[in-house]
């Protein structure tokens, strides 16, 4: 793959994992786009790398935080900081457990037109839901051990190309009654767990297969998705405290009817 198609999947994958429109469906549909043979899930684990980066230097205060608890509990000596770090994993199990089994035994399956476009549609309409009549009434300092596992549930539905892992993590969130700002904050921590471990099994993989080539090439796709996912990130932060999920519930909408309309008039969605 050349280096331009890196960077602009790179890009893409740093954006679109923080806003709730779906990184695995756009870096589905982009190579498709622009003719370019799939990037495969080895380059997707190593943009989500990228974007683990972007999270951990954004929240270097929650992670660091989450340190100390850990080392204080570690020592023996109770730390409420530890707590998210809980609250984490625990949201995190489902997700590891259902990834495990979707890549042994299905694979690319899921990666079809008519199941991206689906969940775009459908999965935008029940954020819109949960935002629109969603409470405002609880911060992250009130979740609980039952919240975080519910969200963990819902999380594994972005197994799904076009669904967003973020999106999803968000709706629960909102349904819960999580102002939109804490919703986006505990989705995004999330993603340390979640990815940290796909790219540790990817990486395995990588090493096993000893192609130093296609791993200077996830190298690429890890730094450049780390500077876009963190520009994502602030923006997201930002607009959440002064406005709704309503953009991109209907950039989510109109993307999914366009790709339905497009299989339905028999537009190529491939090259020759």
């Amino acid at each position: 793959m050349p280096n331009i198609d890196i960077l602009v999947l790179a890009i893409v994958q740093g954006i679109t994992e923080f806003l709730p429109i779906s990184s695995s469906g756009h870096l589905i549909l982009v190579p498709q786009m622009f003719c370019w043979p799939d990037q495969g899930l080895t380059l997707d684990v190593a943009a989500h790398v990228g974007t683990l980066l972007a999270v951990l230097v954004y929240f270097w205060r929650d992670v660091g935080s989450m340190a100390g608890g850990m080392i204080r509990l570690a020592q023996g000596k109770r730390d409420p900081r530890a707590r998210l770090v809980w609250l984490l994993l625990v949201a995190s199990v489902p997700a590891l457990i259902i990834g495990f089994l979707l890549d042994t035994w299905v694979g690319d399956a899921l990666r079809d037109y008519r199941i991206i476009a689906g969940t775009l549609i459908g999965f935008g309409i029940l954020l819109y839901v949960a935002d629109r009549f969603g409470l405002t009434v609880r911060r992250m300092e009130h979740m609980n051990t039952g919240s975080a596992l519910a969200i963990g549930f819902f999380q594994c539905l972005a197994f799904i190309p076009g669904t967003s892992r973020s999106g999803i993590t968000m709706t629960m969130a909102r349904f819960m009654g999580y102002e939109r700002h804490e919703a986006a904050r505990f989705s995004f921590l999330l993603s340390i767990p979640t990815i940290s471990a796909a790219g540790l099994y990817k990486g395995l993989q990588l090493f096993q297969e000893g192609d130093t080539a296609q791993i200077e090439r996830a190298a690429m796709m890890t730094g450049f998705s780390a500077v876009a996912g963190f520009l994502a990130i602030v923006f997201m932060m930002y607009w959440l405290k002064r406005a709704s999920f309503a953009p991109f519930v209907v950039y989510r909408i109109g993307l999914g009817i366009l790709m339905y309309v497009g299989l339905y008039l028999g537009w190529s969605v491939g090259c020759a």
